[in-house]
C-alpha cells in the first residue's frame, strides 16, 4: 500500500512519465501561444497603468502623450519580435540568448546573458501575480486587504501544474489566454464603437477627478526624463518575448518554423492590445496617479483608484455588470498565469546552465512529469521571497524589471551579428547571402534599438530600485562562476593519465568490533573471503569490563583473526580508531587498508533512535583518509523482514531521470555529471548499537 506522502505527491502530480514519452509533450502552436507568450500578452494588463501614472507626475495634461510613448513602445517590439525570428532560425536548440552570446561572445558574454535572465524570469512572476491581485483586488475589496497571501497561494498552485508538466500547464492556460485576448480586444472595439460610430460619450469613472502634478514646473530636461522613464516603464510589455527562443525544444516539428510564427503572431496581438487600451483611455478621459492621497484634490468621496483595465471595463460595460467582472477576473487570471512564462523558460535555461556547469547538476534533473522540477521549485521560492519583501505592490517591483530582459536582448542581438559575419566569410551562393546580409541588417537595428532602451532605462531607474536587480545579476554572475570552476577542478583532478595504475603493494584488513555476536562474525568471515595480507579486529576499550568479556568470547570461540584492543582513556571512539587506521597505513604509502563495519539494518524508523551512531561518524571520517577503503556489511534484523520492500522499489524507481540535452554539442562526461545512487533502506551501524555510551 502507498505511503501518504506517496499519495499525496500523485494527487498533485499525477503519475510519473517514462523518459521516452518526452516527445508526447511537444506543444503545437495553438497551445504554445498561450504557454510562452502569455507573459507579454499579460503585459498589457499592467503597461498602461505604469505610462499613465508616470505621465501623471507633470499632471492632467500629460496624458496626451501617453499615445506617442505607446507608439515609441510598439516600434520597439516589431525589432525585437523580428530579431528574435532570426534567433530561433538560427539557433532552435533551446539556449536562446543564453547559447547566443556563448557562441558568438564568449562564455563571459553568455554568462552576463544567463544572470540577467534568472532574475528576470523571477521578476516576471513576481510582478505578474503582483499584478493580478491588484487587479482582482478592483472589485473584490477582501482580495485587496489580504494581497500578499493570495498571491503566495497563486505561485504554489501555479507550481503545482508545471510540476505535472508542459501538456497539462499548456492546456489549462490555453483557455484563459484565449478567453483574455477576446475579452480585451472585444471591450477595445465595444468602447470604440460606442465612442466613434454611436456618438455616445463615454467618460471613465476617474475622468472627473482634479489631480495635481508633483512636480508642477519641469524644466524642458525634466520633462524629456520623464518622458523617457514612462517610456522605460511601458517597455514592461517587451517582457516574455525572448521566452520563445529558450522554449523552441518544446514545439512540435518543425520547430524553428513553429516558433517563428509563434513570435510573429505575439507580436501583433500585444501591440493591438496595448495600443488599444491606451487609445481607449484617451477617449474615455481616464486618468491614473501615482499617489492618489496626495494628487488627487477633488473627487468622488472615499475614491479607491482602479486599475486601468478595470475601469474601462466599467466604463464600457456598466458598473456592476457580468461583463465587468468577466473581464476583470479573465485579467487577473491571465496574469496569475503570466508567470507560466518563466515557469518554462528559467527551469530549462537552468538545466542548459547546469549541463555547462555553471549551475549544480539538480537544475537538469527532470522529475517524474519530465519536467525540470529543481529549477520550478527554485524559481517559486525567489518569486514568493519578492512578493512578501516588497508586500505584492507592482509599481515598487516594476522599478526592478526589464533591465535583465534589455541586457540580454542587446547581448543576444550582437551575437548574431557576429553569427551572420562568420557565415558569410565562408558562404558564396548570392540569394543566401542576400537573405544573410537582411538577417544582420535586421539584427543590427535591433541591437542598436536595445541597446538605447537599456540606456535609458538604467539611467531613469537605477535609483528607484533598479540596482537590486543590477546587484543580484552580478552575484549570480560571480556564484555560477565559482560553481564552474569547481566543477572544472573537480574534472580535471578526476581526468584518467595515460599511466597504468599502480596496484596496492599489499592490503590490510580491519574489522570493527563492537561485541562478539552475528554481525561481527558475519563481518569476520567476508573479509577473511577477500584474503588479505593481514587480518586484524579492532575494539575500543571505553569499558573495562565489556572489554574483558569480548577478550574472553574471542579467545573461547578461537577465531583465527587477532583481537586488538585500543585504549580510550576519554571514552572516545572515534579517533583511537582513525589512530589506529592510519598508523597501520603509515608503515608502507602503497599499502590499502580495508575497513569491514558491521551493520544493523532495521525496518522501522524509531530504532535508529535506540542505537548509538558513532560508527556512521568514523565512516564518514575515514573517507577523508587516502588509501583507506570503507566495507559495509549489513545483518538484517526481524524489523527488516517487515518492510514493504515494493514500495521502496517504487520509490527507487520514481526517482528523477536525467533528460536529454538540447544543445547541438555534447559536452565529455566527467564525474561529477555521473547520477546520484538511490537512497539505501534504514541503515543502523552494529559497531556502536546501543552496547557503548
Amino acid at each position: 500500500m502507498a505511503s501518504t506522502t506517496s499519495l499525496a505527491k500523485r494527487l498533485l502530480l499525477g503519475r510519473p512519465f517514462r523518459s521516452d514519452k518526452l516527445q508526447h509533450t511537444l506543444l503545437p502552436k495553438r497551445i504554445a501561444l498561450p504557454v510562452f507568450a502569455s507573459d507579454a500578452l499579460s503585459s498589457v494588463a499592467y503597461a498602461p497603468d505604469e505610462i499613465l501614472l508616470t505621465l501623471s507626475i507633470a499632471g492632467a495634461a500629460a496624458f496626451s502623450i501617453s499615445p506617442w510613448v505607446t507608439l515609441a513602445v510598439a516600434v520597439v517590439m516589431v525589432t525585437v519580435v523580428a530579431s528574435y525570428r532570426q534567433n530561433v532560425h538560427a539557433y532552435p536548440s533551446g539556449g536562446g540568448d543564453y547559447e547566443v552570446a556563448t557562441v558568438n561572445l564568449g562564455p563571459p558574454a553568455g554568462l552576463s546573458v544567463a544572470s540577467a535572465l534568472l532574475v528576470d524570469y523571477i521578476l516576471t512572476v513576481a510582478v505578474s501575480i503582483s499584478s493580478g491581485v491588484n487587479n482582482l483586488g478592483s472589485v473584490v475589496p477582501w482580495v485587496a486587504e489580504n494581497k500578499v497571501g493570495i498571491a503566495i497561494a497563486a505561485i504554489l498552485i501555479l507550481t503545482a501544474l508545471n510540476l505535472r508538466g508542459l501538456r497539462e500547464a499548456g492546456s489549462a492556460f490555453a483557455v484563459p489566454t484565449y478567453l483574455f485576448i477576446i475579452v480585451i480586444v472585444g471591450m477595445i472595439l465595444t468602447g470604440l464603437f460606442r465612442v466613434f460610430v454611436l456618438g455616445q460619450d463615454l467618460q471613465a469613472p476617474s475622468a472627473g477627478l482634479t489631480i495635481s502634478a508633483e512636480e508642477g514646473h519641469l524644466t524642458s530636461f525634466a520633462f524629456v526624463f520623464l518622458l523617457l522613464r514612462t517610456f522605460s516603464s511601458g517597455c514592461a510589455a517587451l517582457t516574455g518575448v525572448e521566452a520563445i527562443s529558450n522554449g523552441v525544444p518544446a514545439f512540435k516539428p518543425p520547430k524553428s518554423k513553429n516558433a517563428a510564427t509563434t513570435l510573429m503572431l505575439l507580436g501583433g496581438i500585444a501591440i493591438i492590445m496595448l495600443f488599444g487600451i491606451i487609445l481607449l483611455a484617451r477617449v474615455t478621459h481616464l486618468q491614473y496617479v501615482e499617489d492618489p492621497a496626495t494628487q488627487i484634490i477633488s473627487g468622488p468621496v472615499n475614491y479607491e483608484q482602479k486599475t486601468v483595465t478595470a475601469q474601462l471595463a466599467e466604463t464600457v460595460f456598466g458598473q456592476g455588470s457580468a461583463l465587468l467582472y468577466l473581464t476583470t477576473g479573465v485579467t487577473a487570471l491571465i496574469l496569475f498565469l503570466a508567470a507560466n512564462t518563466a515557469f518554462n523558460g528559467f527551469p530549462v535555461l537552468g538545466s542548459i546552465l547546469a549541463q555547462d556547469r555553471y549551475l549544480p547538476r539538480q537544475f537538469h534533473t527532470r522529475g517524474d512529469r519530465l519536467a525540470f522540477s529543481n529549477g520550478i521549485v527554485f524559481l517559486a521560492g525567489a518569486a514568493m521571497v519578492l512578493i512578501v519583501a516588497f508586500q505584492a505592490e507592482t509599481t515598487r517591483l516594476i522599478q526592478l524589471y526589464i533591465v535583465g530582459v534589455f541586457v540580454s536582448f542587446t547581448l543576444s542581438q550582437g551575437g548574431m551579428i557576429r553569427h551572420w559575419n562568420r557565415l558569410l566569410r565562408l558562404q558564396r551562393d548570392p540569394e543566401r547571402r542576400r537573405r544573410m546580409i537582411r538577417s544582420r541588417a535586421i539584427n543590427a537595428f535591433g541591437m542598436g534599438l536595445t541597446g538605447a532602451v537599456l540606456i535609458v532605462v538604467l539611467i531613469t531607474k537605477f535609483l528607484l530600485g533598479a540596482w537590486i536587480a543590477i546587484a543580484a545579476m552580478i552575484v549570480l554572475y560571480v556564484l555560477m562562476l565559482a560553481i564552474h570552476r569547481h566543477y572544472t577542478r573537480v574534472a580535471e583532478e578526476l581526468k584518467p593519465t595515460e599511466e597504468r595504475p599502480v596496484l596496492p603493494s599489499r592490503n590490510h584488513a580491519i574489522v570493527l568490533v563492537s561485541k562478539v555476536h552475528m554481525p561481527t562474525l558475519r563481518a569476520l568471515a567476508y573479509a577473511q573471503a577477500t584474503r588479505p595480507d593481514t587480518l586484524t579486529a579492532v575494539t575500543v576499550n571505553v569499558d573495562d569490563k565489556d572489554t574483558r568479556n569480548i577478550q574472553q568470547e574471542w579467545e573461547r570461540r578461537e577465531l583465527a583473526a587477532p583481537l586488538t584492543v585500543v585504549d580510550s582513556p576519554y571514552r572516545e571512539i572515534t579517533k583511537p580508531i582513525i589512530d589506529f587506521v592510519t598508523s597501520v597505513r603509515r608503515t608502507s604509502p602503497r599499502d590499502v587498508v580495508t575497513v569491514f563495519v558491521p551493520e544493523y539494518v532495521v525496518g522501522r524508523w524509531w530504532e535508529n533512535l535506540l542505537h548509538n551512531q558513532s560508527a556512521l561518524r568514523i565512516k564518514a571520517r575515514l573517507l577523508f583518509e587516502p588509501g583507506v577503503m570503507v566495507v559495509s556489511v549489513p545483518w538484517q534484523l526481524q524489523s527488516s523482514q517487515d518492510r514493504d520492500l515494493a514500495r521502496l522499489d517504487r520509490g527507487l524507481n520514481n526517482a528523477p531521470a536525467r533528460g536529454p540535452r538540447f544543445r547541438h554539442t555534447e559536452p565529455q562526461p566527467t564525474a561529477e555529471s555521473q547520477p546520484e545512487p538511490a537512497p539505501p533502506a534504514a541503515v543502523v551501524t552494529e559497531t556502536d548499537g546501543g552496547d557503548r555510551p
